[in-house]
């Protein structure tokens, strides 16, 4: 037997609720691999799935958790052997399929991507979904002429998972970070990361008539969408390139062609779900080369699987910042 936090769900009232159990082996779903979990993280989909679904969770009981690391106990896959170190993010897991909030997960072995050397169980899970989507970006960025030295990166939404990695990233690869907040308290915090400058988000969310404002940026990772990309878009430097990670303010976007079509801008959508495995291999080696731990380390939150539903509450309403680090053994 272990634990895991399993989301049940009334079909009467239609209301779900979540809750440490015991479950068995026999009662993991179908898959190649299992892994003995270390830890998992918090992400706005986990707080979804803790909740009341999203739509995104199909059957209930569930088991959320669309992130975790660990040991491979048992493979009918000849690419993982009892004793490996893996991570998975995406793929719908925690969602769809039984996830990474329990001591023990069985997954199809498609889905995993072996630890680089230099990352352990709990900084990958530091890193998660956020911060292996922020390292997408950079690389999306990079691959779309990205150099240090052309000015400011905007980073929005930048107190959050996502945002915080990819400040620690940016400033650590000799970028200029513009962090934009809406939470003042948070400014101190973003400067350790590696910040440059602080933006308060009103300066930033709302619409304006004009389509092409100063050229300010370099590039940008956007985790808000709505207006706050729309009016980014309009302050990016010629052909510079926005990566579009999120939809913290709207999936709206109130914008004009003309920044694409007068300064050459990039709109680059990031996607961490169904990257495919080669790409993966790719950012996890960036991780392991391009983030510094240290920086991790001061954004990292400790909890236990009891926490979880307090926790996925608290995500929904914006009041986690940086990453959660979830010991499923404790």
């Amino acid at each position: 037997m272990f634990n895991a936090l399993v989301v049940t769900k009334d079909e009467d009232s239609g209301k779900t609720a979540a809750a440490v159990t015991e479950l068995s082996l026999d009662q993991l779903p179908e898959g190649e691999v299992t892994v003995a979990v270390d830890y998992s993280t918090v992400n706005y989909k986990d707080g979804l799935c803790i909740g009341p679904g999203g739509g995104l969770v199909r059957k209930y009981p569930h088991v959320p958790g669309i992130d975790f690391a660990g040991t491979v106990e048992a493979s009918s896959d000849d690419r993982y052997q009892p004793g490996d170190k893996v991570v998975l993010t995406g793929w719908r897991v925690g969602e769809a399929h039984w996830g990474g909030y329990a001591q023990k997960a069985r997954v199809r072995a498609d889905w995993l991507v072996p630890l680089p050397e230099g990352v352990d169980t709990r900084q990958a899970m530091a890193v998660g979904t956020a911060g292996f989507t922020a390292m997408l970006s950079v690389m999306a960025l990079e691959d779309h002429g990205l150099t240090p030295g052309h000015g400011p990166v905007l980073v929005t939404g930048a107190a959050g998972g996502v945002g915080s990695v990819a400040t620690a990233i940016l400033s650590n690869l000799g970028y200029e970070v513009a962090a934009v907040t809406g939470r003042p308290e948070t400014s101190d915090y973003l400067t350790s990361l590696g910040a440059t400058q602080i933006v308060p988000r009103e300066e930033l969310n709302e619409t304006v008539k004009r389509p092409l404002e100063s050229e300010n940026w370099a590039g940008c990772i956007d985790a808000v969408g709505g207006a706050m990309l729309a009016r980014v878009l309009g302050q990016m430097k010629y052909g510079a390139s926005v990566a579009a990670v999120g939809l913290a303010g709207g999936a709206g976007l109130p914008a004009t062609v003309i920044p694409f079509l007068l300064r050459g801008v990039n709109l680059l959508g990031i996607d961490s779900v169904m990257q495919p495995y080669d790409n993966r291999l790719r950012a996890w080696q960036r991780v392991a080369t391009d983030l510094p731990m240290d920086k991790l380390e001061a954004m990292v939150k400790p909890a236990t699987l009891s926490d979880l539903p307090q926790l996925g509450a608290d995500i929904l309403k914006g009041q986690v910042k940086g990453r959660v680090v979830v010991d499923v053994n404790a």
